[in-house]
């Protein structure tokens, strides 16, 4: 865990090194979801960021959301999908987001909140992805919302600079 976060460790490390099997899988696996996918950095950290405002994970998202500007995103983005939880009192702003971006994030959206997925989004994203990049995007909604629930429910809290 130290090699892979460059030495220090976060909360959410601790919080995992209470089980040492669980804290070696969850490094194992996180470290090949967050570096070696196919699928776009930018759209990896936008789904990340998109669960954790659904399931109010302020950890993941302070922890993401640099890193979503960082792949290319932009700052008003970020205070964008703040508001992706209620997106029929707030719609997301126009052309803020390409159209792909706004598919990623619906699709963040139907999986977190009610699993079943539009089959005309699916196809939509399998168009603009392919096959591996989609699978690779829904691996990583389905990770993130495991990692939020991970964080919210042993409130682990943000790490201090």
């Amino acid at each position: 865990m130290r090699q892979r976060r460059g030495g220090e460790l976060i909360n959410l490390d601790r919080m995992l090194l209470h089980s040492a099997p669980l804290a070696r899988g969850w490094n194992s696996f996180l470290g090949e979801v967050r570096s070696n996918l196919a699928l776009p950095y930018l759209l990896r950290e936008l789904a990340m960021c998109g669960v954790a405002v659904l399931n109010q994970a302020d950890y993941e998202f302070l922890h993401h959301s640099p890193l979503f500007v960082k792949a290319g995103g932009r700052q008003e983005q970020v205070e964008a999908l703040k508001t992706i939880g209620h997106l029929d009192q707030h719609p997301l702003p126009q052309d803020l987001f390409s159209p792909l971006e706004e598919d990623v994030i619906h699709l963040t959206i139907q999986m977190t909140r009610s699993i079943q997925v539009d089959r005309t989004l699916m196809k939509r994203l399998l168009d603009q992805l392919g096959n591996t990049q989609l699978v690779e995007l829904v691996g990583v909604i389905a990770t993130y919302n495991m990692v939020s629930r991970f964080l919210v429910a042993l409130e682990v809290t943000p790490d201090h600079s």
